[in-house]
């Protein structure tokens, strides 16, 4: 039995299917194995090169030049032509960049402003919440003021006594926590904006208006007057003008005309 000459000339045939190669670190084109067995016919044997050995003991890659890497310059300066294509792709990058730098610092502005007004609103939403329950809670107290003045006259007349004195006191101790004040008492300055006049006196011994009787006390909540004071006032008495030297001539000071007339006749 005859063998064929492929057979007998060749060799071991090695076929490196890695698509990295490992001597450039270059990606191989797929496909380029085929034109290479296409060229040579088929049942030969693959031509020593980089990618496989011809014969035991070869060295792969040893009759093959080195695949240029890419970007390198070729006829007529291609290195140039590539370079082109990457310096205009890396400009549009940057005008990416900036607009993405722009967006965020609108963002960082709008949440920003977003921040304060929502500081403002909490704000403002808790002072009316305060403003609020100060005006129930001095509308609540008002109502008490009647039943307050009635405890304070049965105190004065000694009718506080027993049971009814100490619902006075429980009631009275409550409206205190609730912050309600009373003011007015005799002696003190007369102040327009917490005493309502109700007569006007004059006294001796007093430098200024001053409250002499308390006839209905006054109510604040907090820094609010609820009800002013109800007060009898005294001023200050006013003195009596002095006389003065008086201007009009008196007797002496009269012209003695009859002594003159006298004189002039003895003249003549």
């Amino acid at each position: 039995m005859s063998s064929s000459p492929e057979e007998t000339n060749a060799g071991p045939v090695i076929r490196d299917l890695r698509r990295i190669d490992p001597v450039t670190g270059q990606v191989r084109t797929p496909g380029a194995e085929a034109q290479d067995t296409a060229a040579r016919g088929p049942g030969k044997p693959a031509r020593p090169g980089r990618h496989s050995a011809a014969k035991p003991g070869g060295t792969p890659g040893a009759d093959a030049a080195p695949a240029a890497p890419p970007g390198a310059a070729g006829a007529g300066g291609t290195a140039a032509a590539g370079g082109a294509p990457q310096q205009a792709a890396a400009e549009p990058g940057g005008a990416a960049e900036s607009g993405l730098t722009a967006q965020l610092a609108e963002r960082t502005a709008d949440l920003q402003r977003l921040s304060a007004e929502y500081a403002n609103y909490r704000k403002r939403v808790e002072r009316d919440r305060l403003v609020v329950r100060e005006q129930a809670l001095a509308n609540v107290l008002v109502a008490l003021l009647p039943v307050l003045d009635d405890i304070g006259r049965a105190r004065e007349h000694g009718e506080l006594v027993g049971g009814f004195e100490k619902v006075a006191q429980s009631l009275e101790s409550i409206v205190t926590k609730l912050g309600l004040v009373s003011f007015g008492t005799e002696g003190e300055p007369f102040d327009p904006n917490v005493h309502e006049a109700v007569s006007l006196s004059q006294s001796a011994g007093i430098t200024e208006p001053t409250c002499i009787q308390i006839l209905q006390p006054g109510y604040k909540v907090g820094e609010r007057i609820v009800r002013p004071a109800r007060v009898i006032v005294a001023e200050p008495e006013d003195e009596p003008a002095t006389a003065g030297p008086s201007d009009e001539p008196g007797p002496s000071d009269a012209p003695d005309d009859a002594g003159s007339q006298e004189s002039r006749e003895d003249e003549d």
